[in-house]
């Protein structure tokens, strides 16, 4: 049985729903034929580096996942973004915790990590799936590049899953989001009209959608997966 671990994010400052949390919450209970065989386990990340530390080794080594697919929301996004590699730079914005790194980079002598994967049939199965989506060679400088670096130096090493992939997903306009969950206000996350006059008259993205991309995606791993290698 082929074992699929899909991560995402929980709140952090200035977006106090993360829809990746919900993508991951969505796929873990979807019904399809093409499951079949398979087990799915599904963990939210609080979005903390100690947390990403800690957590991420312990659910390899407990799981022992054959495929790994991540998501995260990226702010500014207004598409599903498949990241072709994770950069070897960290921000020095607090995570969720409080907590701010005291280096700029997250490894000694490497500029970044490549992804081997075929990213282009990743974001043509999102497409198929009848959403935007575009490949991205920048997964920021925040948790979400932060633990696909990690993910990926996992995947390396002989003991580890034999596929990654980092999706980066749009934000979306939610009912009953809290007002004031943290002290910084909240600031591109829901969509906006100005946002939509943006994007030329395509459709805001909406949860469903979101979790159509990824279950596409990750039918597209499960199928390169059995694939030789």
């Amino acid at each position: 049985m082929r074992t699929i671990l899909i991560t995402g994010f929980g709140r952090f400052p200035g977006a106090p729903v993360n829809p990746s949390g919900l993508v991951v919450a969505r796929l873990a209970r979807r019904r399809r034929p093409a499951f079949a065989g398979t087990r799915r386990v599904a963990h939210v990340f609080a979005t903390r580096y100690d947390a990403v530390d800690s957590e991420l080794p312990a659910l390899l080594k407990r799981e022992k996942p054959d495929i790994v697919v991540m998501f995260g929301v990226a702010a500014r996004a207004r598409a599903v973004r498949v990241e072709q590699r994770a950069r070897n730079r960290i921000a020095l914005f607090p995570d969720a915790g409080g907590y701010r790194p005291a280096a700029l980079t997250i490894a000694p002598q490497r500029d970044a990590m490549r992804n081997p994967l075929p990213v282009a049939r990743l974001v043509n199965a999102a497409r198929t799936a009848g959403v935007a989506a575009a490949s991205s060679r920048n997964a920021g400088t925040y948790l979400c590049n932060y633990v696909y670096w990690r993910a990926l130096e996992a995947a390396a090493r002989p003991d580890g899953p034999n596929m990654v992939i980092f999706i980066h997903v749009p934000p979306v306009a939610l009912k009953g989001v809290p007002k004031k969950p943290f002290k910084r206000p909240l600031k591109r996350f829901l969509t906006e009209p100005s946002d939509r006059r943006r994007t030329r008259k395509r459709r805001a993205l909406r949860l469903n959608d979101l979790v159509r991309a990824g279950e596409a995606i990750v039918f597209a791993m499960m199928s390169l997966a059995s694939q030789p290698r």
